[in-house]
């Protein structure tokens, strides 16, 4: 019975190490600006369990760390689906991307050309 009590005490004990707290992940989401960048990073940073997120708005790759103890990459995506923001095969609903800025309109060309100088 000592053995068996000590084998379950170990699985557990490697189990709880089993994932990451300090896993990366780099999702592509759509923006244009400056504000974008600011909205993106927030979204993620509010997940729970999310400690580090960049977004370029260059490559409108966001960079992130995170605990997966904690969360999922699917429920960072939410966030910033949420908040507005396309996700690399899943747009945001019409109603939050209503939400964001004029300035912000991603899917909208000539809001593109303005942000390019192609006026």
């Amino acid at each position: 019975m000592k053995q068996l009590v000590m084998i379950v005490a170990m699985f557990c004990a490697v189990s709880g190490f089993a994932q990451n707290k300090n896993a990366k992940a780099t999702l592509e989401v759509d923006g244009i600006c400056g504000m974008c960048k600011t909205r993106i990073e927030k979204a993620s940073l509010n997940t729970k369990g999310v400690k580090y997120a960049q977004w370029s708005v260059e490559t409108h790759e966001l960079k992130l760390i995170y605990d997966a103890r904690k969360t999922a990459t699917d429920s960072i995506k939410q966030r910033i689906l949420e908040a507005g923001h396309d996700v690399k095969g899943v747009k945001a609903t019409d109603a939050a991307y209503a939400t964001v800025h004029p300035c912000c309109k991603y899917r909208d060309t000539s809001v593109i050309d303005t942000h390019n100088g192609d006026d």
